[in-house]
């Protein structure tokens, strides 16, 4: 099953509207969706070096503009929207704490959940929420996120074609690795 999955991720990265996709992943995880970018950028680096900066920049511009969604959930739809997304990624209960101390180290969160497999959707609504300073939020991410997608551009630009054996003879062991993160994101939300 991780195999035809792999492969149809790998035939996706090759489609002729990937770019898009990616674009679309990448705007809607920086708001609420789950499954960060990577799993659909990495291939698609893989199977084109050549696009992989192009690649890397719709990324970025589309997880900042995305975040700047996640942002706006915070700060105008908090109790519709921001509220039921918090509480599905369980980091209600600590809001009211971390929204007291949110702004003075508010610049530092959007960058470590820029970089990291910390779910950065929950730091752009906190943004919103905390009302933290729209430039130093929209700046930061834009960092974070460049630095994130173009490290991993530029390795698998430079290493590409071992790293895709290495990922193809290591499938299994590379996709608990992946679940194990995501989860560990989520459960370090949770329990924050």
């Amino acid at each position: 099953m991780i195999r035809r999955l792999y492969d149809w991720v790998f035939g996706l990265a090759g489609h002729r509207h990937a770019i898009w996709a990616l674009a679309a992943i990448a705007f809607i995880e920086s708001s609420v969706f789950p499954i960060p970018p990577d799993v659909l950028m990495i291939p698609m680096i893989v199977a084109r070096p050549s696009r992989a900066f192009l690649i890397a920049a719709v990324a970025t511009a589309a997880s900042v503009t995305g975040g700047m969604l996640g942002y706006y959930i915070g700060w105008g739809l908090m109790d519709a929207v921001g509220r039921p997304v918090l509480d599905f990624y369980g980091a209600q209960g600590s809001f009211d704490d971390l929204a007291r101390r949110f702004n003075e180290f508010g610049a530092w969160a959007v960058l470590t959940a820029g970089v990291t497999p910390f779910p950065y959707k929950v730091i752009t609504i906190f943004s919103g929420a905390t009302q933290l300073n729209l430039a130093l939020f929209v700046t930061v991410s834009f960092v974070a996120r460049a630095l994130r997608f173009f490290l991993i551009a530029a390795l698998l630009w430079r290493f590409g074609a071992p790293i895709r054996d290495f990922i193809e003879r290591r499938l299994g062991v590379l996709f608990i690795l992946f679940v194990v993160l995501l989860i560990g994101g989520f459960y370090f939300v949770r329990y924050l």
